[in-house]
């Protein structure tokens, strides 16, 4: 099992049919996400599970309640065939700080941008992050989020099924670990396809998603 990152925020699982998603979810591990919220503009909603220690999981894919976007859906999910763990993201103690200090080791975030959406109850979350890796579009680098004044998603009342281990593999690991290194992850990342996947504990058993 690989430790899990420290700062973890939350893993983002990315589908083009969210409520297939959601449901295969619920099948193979007795837990039902709840409804996050909708991200206004974008084309996007998502779905919530806690993963323990202050971490989630986001399901995220199209809102057919929402009109076409101008613009491409956020993680790709316009190009997906099936659903798939495409990134991950820190929380860092001071994220102007944190992103200061990784361009000074050769790694740039990217500078903090603002985002929201809307949770079912109407709250309007508001939260600042960076596009993240700018310099291996894998996924693997993990981008820096900053809920600033805004409840972070797991003090709601969330289903959760604790996260056991989060696995990433790169074909050449090396070209990655420094960037990795920068954001003071601690994610080991072998040798292998390029890929998350992680292990969550379930009344079902350990059951993993890549």
């Amino acid at each position: 099992m690989n430790a899990i990152p420290a700062r973890l925020d939350h893993l983002v699982l990315a589908t083009p049919l969210l409520a297939e998603t959601v449901a295969d979810f619920t099948r193979r591990t007795g837990v039902p996400p709840a409804p996050g919220g909708v991200h206004v503009g974008l084309g996007t909603r998502n779905h919530l599970v806690s993963l323990g220690g202050g971490a989630y999981l986001e399901i995220i894919g199209p809102d057919p309640e929402q009109p076409e976007p101008t613009g491409p859906r956020p993680f790709d999910v316009d190009t997906l065939t099936t659903a798939r763990t495409v990134t991950w993201a820190i929380s860092p103690p001071d994220l102007d700080a944190a992103v200061a200090t990784a361009r000074t080791r050769g790694y740039d975030p990217g500078a903090p941008r603002p985002m929201s959406r809307r949770r079912p109850d109407g709250t309007l979350l508001k939260w600042r992050l960076t596009d993240g890796d700018n310099q291996h579009p894998s996924g693997l680098v993990p981008f820096l989020i900053d809920w600033g004044a805004s409840p972070h998603p797991t003090a709601s009342d969330l289903p959760t099924t604790p996260l056991l281990s989060l696995r990433a593999t790169a074909p050449f690991p090396a070209e990655i670990r420094p960037l990795l290194a920068a954001l003071d992850t601690g994610l080991l990342l072998t040798d292998g396809p390029v890929g998350l996947s992680f292990t969550v504990d379930t009344p079902r058993g350990p059951v993993t998603f890549g």
